[in-house]
């Protein structure tokens, strides 16, 4: 099902490129997608919906084979794609949004504000180069926006 002519859109972006102007967004809702913002972060988005970070042991699991990988001589951003790869990030980020009723609802939300029109765009940290849940994120908002769920 398409989504009707007066729906609003879903995008994503990282914090830095909002701090530093690299990208701008009219009449849209920046919306965090962090489960433990900094307060600088809170400053650069308009809301954040922790319910759709990562969570906490995926994020540490990460970390340290992104800290592993360094050591053993990868740049920053291979090392950190690398790691998401090696820990299976992607498949297990679907599964806690899958089974939490937290995410859930967010997504729900977030899906019936576009609907009524919204233009809702995803932030939080990784840069363009590095993998980030929020493009799992947006993937998963245009589904359920073409289910009409």
């Amino acid at each position: 099902m398409a989504r009707p002519s007066a729906a609003g859109e879903v995008a994503e972006t990282y914090v830095a490129a909002l701090q530093h102007d690299l990208v701008a967004f009219e009449d849209a809702a920046l919306v965090g997608v962090v489960r433990q913002p900094t307060g600088w972060f809170h400053g650069a988005v308009d809301e954040n919906r922790p319910a759709l970070g990562p969570p906490q042991e995926l994020l540490a699991e990460t970390k340290q084979r992104h800290e592993d990988l360094k050591m053993q001589g990868l740049c920053d951003e291979g090392a950190h794609n690398a790691a998401w790869d090696e820990v299976g990030f992607e498949e297990r980020y679907r599964g806690h949004v899958r089974e939490s009723a937290d995410a859930q609802a967010a997504l729900d939300d977030l899906a019936e504000r576009v609907r009524d029109g919204e233009t809702v765009v995803l932030v939080c940290f990784e840069g363009e180069d590095k993998r980030c849940h929020r493009h799992v994120l947006v993937e998963l908002l245009d589904e359920r926006l073409a289910d009409g769920i």
